[in-house]
């Protein structure tokens, strides 16, 4: 077995022109409310724009589900299609796509819309950390790993993203002691972990993300 630090090194030598793409788009989302999405090599998908509520409707797509599927759905509903789709079209087009939860997701994204001005404000602010407490306690679907999700496409370098591969990394490598369930502790140390990991680096939680994410899966998506 590779050890962990030679390992996040050769990812970053092997995608890291990949990576700084990656975090660029998510700056112009924080800095412009606007971005281009270019996932090519790693899916075979054309460019495409995605805004502020784009972003936040893709990360309730990806929740038991995945990064593909989620920017998929997202190229075809559209910045528009998000905030204007009814229900029963956007529950067509997410259930065309081979989503699980396609019914739920689309009645998520519809309440969502009344939670706009929020995530506009949200993505304002300086810290990541205060940002997920507010996006917590008020967007309905949204856990400690969605709000980090969101916030860190909208540009946000200090929540880490405690999914399926990252929480299997730090488990699998000893960072953290393997968990059945993610709490809100087990995030919390998860996330130290990670932060510790950064610092030997030189990486932002957000960069990290990626270049474990890529360990795991061999792409970088979002």
């Amino acid at each position: 077995m590779i050890p962990p630090f030679e390992e996040i090194q050769k990812a970053i030598d092997t995608v890291g022109k990949h990576v700084n793409q990656r975090i660029k788009e998510f700056r112009d989302l924080k800095e412009k409310g606007k971005t281009v999405y270019n996932f090519k090599p790693f899916l075979n998908i054309d460019p495409y724009e995605a805004d502020i509520f784009s972003e936040a409707s893709f990360c309730i797509l990806t929740a038991n589900s995945s990064a593909s599927l989620g920017i998929k759905i997202q190229k075809e509903v559209g910045i528009e299609g998000f905030k204007k789709y009814p229900v029963d079209k956007l529950y067509e087009i997410i259930k065309k796509k081979g989503h699980r939860f396609a019914l739920q997701r689309a009645e998520r994204i519809v309440m969502l819309r009344r939670k706009e001005d929020l995530l506009n404000n949200v993505a304002k602010l300086d810290s990541g950390k205060e940002a997920r407490e507010i996006l917590v306690k008020e967007i309905y679907g949204y856990g400690y790993k969605e709000a980090s999700h969101f916030l860190r496409n909208i540009g946000f370098n200090d929540v880490a993203i405690i999914d399926r591969h990252i929480s299997r990394f730090l488990f699998e490598k000893g960072f953290v002691k393997p968990r059945k369930t993610i709490t809100k502790k087990v995030y919390m140390e998860c996330e130290e972990a990670l932060e510790n990991i950064t610092k030997e680096f030189g990486l932002t939680q957000a960069e990290l993300d990626l270049y474990i994410f890529y360990i795991k899966t061999g792409k970088v998506l979002k």
